[in-house]
């Protein structure tokens, strides 16, 4: 699993955030709202609440690491730019490599409105820059799945699901179903909702569904409404049989899901239906083989409404006649209304909750609402931190997570807590070896080898780290030596194995080699501090690994070679996921459009002004780059398009498109487009000539 959330950069800020009941929903000062450009006749009138759900920095992106050009990434929507690194860390999690998963993998995603998508559609300078379907694929949601597939070379069914406030649950029901019937072996799922990511508020209005001061209160007596917020989440599906038989590190497993509509029996389209939302849940226990009188737990839609959770209460008491005592909680009243990502941050907190035996409060209520009638319910508030005891019967620990859609798409999902994890091979014994030395002169890949090697001592295990930077590499081993050194980590035999066969193999590498937790950790620091510093350790002799052959596969690997690691007897685990420090790119913004007539038009014989052309589109930095090929400088098929459209109206250029598929460097290939020289050539022969090469 992965998430952004409110005041969570990743899941484990998430955990520690619903253990201490912070609510993260921001409040803004005038000043921020100004700087963020709200209008000041709004934001000063009758009503306006100055408060969201707020995701940080949400307009940051590291765009190389997924082959985008800076001008490609600023066009790039937030909630794309969001996905796509969360569909990474969340590979990672599950132990994959998301650059070579080599199970079928599925994409089901899905995403909300968007403010930036609408700037850029109306954006003539921008559609006049890029091309009106370069716009449409970089910012609108329809392509959301398509640019996790493309750029992480996913080759199961990917599709964009929407649904409304329930569409992060109902990707989650798709993909079970996918799994379920073979379409893939692996299905990532979930949702993403930024609709701007700069501060703003909203204008609170008597009898809608928004909160008058900007607090979520779900099922409490001051419950007055909902409040907005951005976030993104997505969850890696597998069978469970595969996954046991694999060893994988399991958060929970999905029991049974079901998706209906309320249909016409509502009181409006926006409204919610009671016998369609006790009918979903009623569904998703019946395909899991259980009784929801077994539930101990219901994450609830839960906006704070005072209609939606009369309505909830009351299909959901229908569906669960029978259950004592089960709680009830909302994560709205932590982080806001996600709209459509609210789905999937129900379901990671309840797969939060299950894996650490734990349920969290709901924040921001004192007492539940006296028309809710709770005590002649099977529910009761959840209000307190309270661990999650086995139910008396000796059953497994079970939740249900609704999520509920305007227009009436209702989805719930059955929970159980995860599997014992499996035996693993090697065990962390052995007396520990000397911190791991960086040689001199070895940056940026630079092996950390071990110490010597006592007569006797347990063969020392290769820890393989990278990133696309040295300052990534050395947080990636920061991260990972306070993950060693933390209560319950787990064996060095699943950290060898995850590091080898669950990481992308990236610019920037180094390894260390140990036998204990405490030796790996010292060993990591230790390469951190020099990747920081910039200063050599003194080189220590290669230890007992030579004896594996590990010793030569890492050699072997920090060349850039393809390797094949020694099996440890480990298993995949959860580890720290990839540094991510990207530049903020920002979020697109209305400019005055300028007129094919009022647009400067170049001599076409004039090489300096395509040249710039070709520099604004790739956003190349500098001579250095005309030396690259048009793909290597990050150019693609469609920029292609856009280009030779580019030469013939602004340059009465006639290129052939051909001619960017050639393995020409850009300053030849714009010296060939402008001098007339291209079509003198069989650019078609020659490019058949390199695919035969």
């Amino acid at each position: 699993m992965s998430g952004r959330f409110p005041g969570a950069r990743d899941l484990d800020e998430l955990w520690r955030n619903l253990l201490d009941g912070v609510c993260s929903i921001a409040d803004f000062t005038e000043d921020e709202l100004l700087a963020a450009g709200v209008d000041p006749a709004e934001l000063r009138g009758p009503g306006y609440v100055a408060s969201k759900g707020f995701l940080a920095e949400a307009d940051r992106f590291e765009h190389e690491l997924f082959g985008f050009n800076a001008t490609e990434a600023a066009a790039l929507d937030p909630q794309h730019r969001q996905l796509l690194e969360t569909a990474w860390a969340a590979l990672e999690d599950a132990g994959h490599d998301p650059r070579r998963t080599l199970l079928r993998t599925g994409v089901y995603v899905g995403g909300g409105p968007s403010e930036h998508a609408v700037a850029a559609q109306v954006d003539g300078r921008l559609r006049a820059r890029l091309g009106p379907m370069h716009v449409r694929v970089f910012t609108d949601r329809e392509f959301m799945a398509g640019w996790l597939s493309y750029r992480l070379g996913l080759t199961g069914p990917s599709m964009t699901v929407q649904t409304g406030c329930s569409t992060s649950l109902a990707t989650v029901h798709v993909a079970v179903q996918a799994l379920l019937s073979g379409e893939c072996d692996l299905a990532l799922a979930g949702g993403v909702s930024i609709d701007s990511p700069y501060p703003r508020g909203y204008v609170y209005e008597p009898g809608g569904i928004s909160s008058p001061d900007g607090r979520c209160r779900p099922f409490d007596e001051k419950a007055a409404g909902t409040v907005g917020g951005d976030g993104v989440g997505l969850v890696v599906l597998r069978r469970l049989e595969d996954a046991l038989a694999d060893g994988d590190a399991i958060h929970a497993v999905i029991r049974g899901t079901a998706a209906g509509n309320d249909g016409s029996g509502r009181v409006g389209f926006t409204a919610p239906g009671v016998a369609g939302q006790a009918s979903t849940i009623t569904e998703a226990w019946a395909a899991a083989g259980l009784d929801p009188a077994d539930a101990q737990f219901l994450e609830a839609h839960g906006t704070g409404t005072d209609l939606g959770d009369r309505i909830e209460v009351t299909a959901a008491t229908e569906a669960f006649q029978g259950a004592r005592g089960c709680a009830i909680g909302s994560v709205k009243s932590n982080l806001g209304h996600l709209n459509a990502a609210a789905g999937v941050a129900g379901l990671i907190k309840a797969a939060l909750m299950l894996r650490h035996r734990t349920m969290v409060p709901t924040v921001n209520v004192t007492r539940p609402h006296p028309d809710l009638a709770l005590d002649d319910t099977p529910f009761r508030l959840l209000t307190r931190v309270e661990p999650w005891e086995r139910p008396p019967s000796g059953g497994p620990r079970l939740a249900g997570v609704s999520s509920l859609g305007i227009g009436g798409t209702n989805v719930h999902v059955v929970l159980e807590e995860p599997p014992e994890p499996p035996a693993t091979g090697p065990a962390d014994a052995g007396e520990a070896l000397p911190s791991g030395a960086l040689p001199s002169g070895a940056l940026p890949s630079g092996a950390v080898p071990s110490g010597a090697v006592p007569s006797g001592a347990v063969p020392s295990l290769v820890l393989p780290l990278s990133a696309r930077t040295r300052p990534q590499l050395a947080a990636a081993a920061r991260r990972l030596a306070a993950a060693l050194r933390a209560p319950g980590a787990p064996p060095l035999a699943d950290v060898v194995h995850t590091l080898a066969h669950g990481r992308a193999a990236l610019d920037a590498r180094a390894y260390v080699t140990a036998t204990t937790h405490e030796n790996a950790a010292t060993a990591l620091d230790a390469l951190a501090t020099a990747l920081e510093t910039g200063r050599p350790l003194d080189t220590g002799q290669a230890g007992q690994v030579a004896d594996t052959g590990a010793d030569a596969v890492a050699a072997a690997w920090m060349a850039g070679q393809e390797v094949t690691w020694p099996d440890t007897g480990g298993h995949r685990t959860h580890l720290p996921t990839y540094p991510f420090a990207g530049p903020h790119h920002g979020a697109l913004t209305l400019r005055p459009a300028q007129s094919p007539e009022e647009r400067p038009r170049q001599d076409a014989g004039t090489e300096t002004a395509v040249i710039e052309l070709f520099r604004t589109t790739l956003a190349l930095e500098g001579d250095h780059d005309l030396d690259r090929t048009y793909f290597a400088a990050g150019g693609d098929s469609l920029t292609a398009v856009f280009l030779v459209s580019e030469l013939r109206d602004r340059f009465a250029l006639e290129v052939p498109i051909e001619l960017f598929l050639t393995e020409r460097p850009l300053r030849e290939l714009i010296a060939r487009a402008v001098h007339g020289d291209a079509e003198e050539e069989d650019l078609l022969g020659d490019l058949l000539d390199e695919f035969e090469r």
